[in-house]
């Protein structure tokens, strides 16, 4: 690797971590002063105020990552350029005969580096901390009551209901649940005091074990109900060894998640996660589910196109002036994520197909980007 190399490669690195620390720095400052009475009220319980602070604002910094990489990207990319240019560098080199692709050439590897790095980011470590994401400062611990919105087990059709989750034990208050005439041989409703989401395990089905159970009446004697052979409605007579008399297991494979919080958990979750809740017959995933998994697949290509809008800019009007090089990335930025926000609205409202919609800002500024790259490679 040459001098100049490891001179643009230090520098575009700089500015990156720079800009992503004062950028992530803000937002903490801000988010935490608007928030500090919640933090206050959790301390006791998160090991002190600057733990509990800490423990929150580290998975939200993976999180500012994932969200901001390709900005802070052409950032940093457009600010080297013009840093070499309002020093005459780029003039220097020019004139020994090397062209402007050799001289940003460490630039763009760097920038496709970062664009792999936050898709692994996006893959392997959010999904890790998924359930710390979700939460807020108004509920750090989980123990807030939220709303539970109605929602069908499109497989058993068992319509969820319930007072309020809690995040914690995973756990939902009053529940309600309205049974289809399938399993009715007790009556439509199942309702209980409470009912704790139970992960599958090798001796029973994931599920909701509902406690202390109020309809119907006396189902610790009556037998299991199924649906196509699978058992659905577990009872205590035909589980006694791990359910009490005032018990009952209803088989789902609607995870807590996914029933409180589906746009988080689609946000949060990998690609391979959001292609199994598809093709989940419990969930039924509507269009903006479809649009997600297809912008995982594309968002490292538009992190690189991205630069390639905004680099050539720079290089075209050989701007000396950071400041002008910062406007530019705005409006190119601005610009880019207006129309990949329209795409995908467009998408979740099934006015354009799922695939088309998560694709087509790629196919629109893909040839924007290579003819703009000729002025790179003069």
């Amino acid at each position: 690797m040459r001098i100049i190399d490891r001179y643009l490669l230090r520098q575009f690195l700089w500015t990156f971590v720079i800009c992503y620390v004062s950028l992530t720095g803000l937002y903490i400052v801000l988010d935490a002063f608007t928030n500090l009475e919640e933090f206050l009220r959790y301390a006791h319980k998160g090991g002190g105020l600057l733990a509990m602070m800490g423990s929150h604002y580290s998975y939200r910094g993976i999180w500012f990552f994932d969200k901001f990489a390709g900005l802070l990207t052409l950032i940093a990319a457009m600010f080297t350029v013009t840093w070499i240019q309002r020093h005459n560098e780029m003039t220097a080199l020019m004139s020994a005969g090397v062209s402007r692709v050799r001289v940003v050439a460490p630039v763009i590897g760097a920038a496709v580096a970062i664009a792999i790095l936050a898709a692994a980011n996006r893959e392997f470590v959010i999904p890790r901390f998924r359930e710390q994401l979700t939460r807020r400062p108004k509920d750090l611990v989980g123990e807030v009551a939220q709303k539970l919105h109605s929602q069908n087990d499109n497989r058993t059709g068992i319509l969820f209901r319930g007072e309020a989750t809690f995040a914690d034990r995973k756990r939902i208050e009053k529940p309600d649940f309205l049974l289809p005439a399938s399993l009715s041989d007790y009556g439509r409703l199942l309702v209980a005091e409470n009912a704790f989401y139970k992960p599958p395990e090798k001796d029973r089905p994931g599920g909701y074990l509902f406690d202390k159970v109020e309809k119907p009446k006396h189902l610790d004697t009556q037998p299991s109900l199924a649906l196509d052979g699978e058992p659905v409605l577990i009872t205590p007579r035909d589980a006694p060894d791990w359910l009490r008399p005032d018990q009952c297991f209803v088989v789902s494979d609607v995870r807590f998640e996914q029933l409180t919080n589906a746009e988080a958990w689609r946000q949060y979750s990998s690609t391979p996660d959001l292609i199994a809740g598809l093709h989940n017959p419990s969930l039924g995933y509507r269009a903006e589910a479809r649009v997600a998994v297809h912008s995982r697949l594309v968002q490292p290509f538009l992190d690189v196109t991205l630069l390639f809008l905004g680099l050539p800019l720079v290089l075209r009007r050989g701007d000396r002036n950071v400041f002008i090089a910062i406007g530019i990335a705005a409006v190119v930025v601005a610009v880019f994520m207006l129309v990949v926000m329209a795409s995908h609205y467009l998408g979740s409202a099934s006015s354009l197909s799922p695939a088309f919609a998560a694709w087509a800002p790629l196919m629109l500024f893909v040839p924007v980007a290579v003819g703009m790259s000729e002025w790179i490679r003069q």
